[in-house]
């Protein structure tokens, strides 16, 4: 699927991941469109919770893509479908705040277009 999927230039591949060393989050994401990688985002956080710094990486993803021309459909590629679930859970959570800011960005997205659409 992703492969097929890769050679779209209406589809953004996203793939993250995350590394908790001595209490420092290290997060990554790739998104290619169309076979082509076209942004590569680093980011470093001390002290916060894995769930969180899965859900923000996420979240810069998920923003980025957004933000291109002719994307319409978005694949997120990651190793932790739990935190990803956090993005659509109602209930209360301490990662709420960023479920909220990606459901924003989703928001915008499905609004430009009814047809777009997302797949984990």
């Amino acid at each position: 699927m992703v492969l097929e999927a890769s050679s779209s230039s209406s589809t953004a591949i996203v793939v993250s991941d995350i590394n908790i060393k001595n209490n420092i989050a290290t997060s990554i994401s790739h998104i290619h469109i169309a076979n082509q990688p076209l942004i590569k985002t680093l980011h470093h956080a001390v002290f916060v919770m894995t769930t969180e710094v899965k859900l923000f990486v996420i979240r810069c993803s998920i923003n980025q893509a957004c933000s291109k021309k002719n994307v319409s459909k978005i694949v997120v590629v990651t190793d932790s479908i739990y935190a990803a679930k956090k993005i659509f859970d109602i209930t209360s959570h301490p990662c709420q705040g960023q479920a909220v800011a990606i459901l924003s960005n989703l928001h915008q997205f499905f609004t430009k277009n009814q047809r777009n659409s997302i797949e984990f």
